[in-house]
């Protein structure tokens, strides 16, 4: 788990479709609304990209992202 990395959500593109909620198994996410609402960023692991895989509209990008990092143990088969 990161405190340099973890999900921003560009909400002038986010289209609420609920995507990155229903992916995310580290508890980044509040669980109560299909809107993504960050509630637990540094559950987020490090390189893991599986929620911006999955946005329709590109509307997650990742503090600490320089394009170099990769997921050796995230849950979300991101890689």
């Amino acid at each position: 788990m990161s405190m340099n990395w973890y999900p921003i959500i560009d909400y002038e593109k986010c289209i609420n479709c609920g995507a990155c909620v229903a992916k995310c198994k580290n508890g980044v996410y509040s669980k109560k609304s299909k809107s993504p609402k960050i509630i637990y960023p540094n559950g987020c692991k490090t390189g893991c990209r599986g929620c911006q895989k999955l946005c329709p509209m590109g509307a997650i990008t990742y503090n600490g992202d320089t394009g170099k990092e990769k997921c050796s143990d995230c849950s979300c088969s991101c890689s």
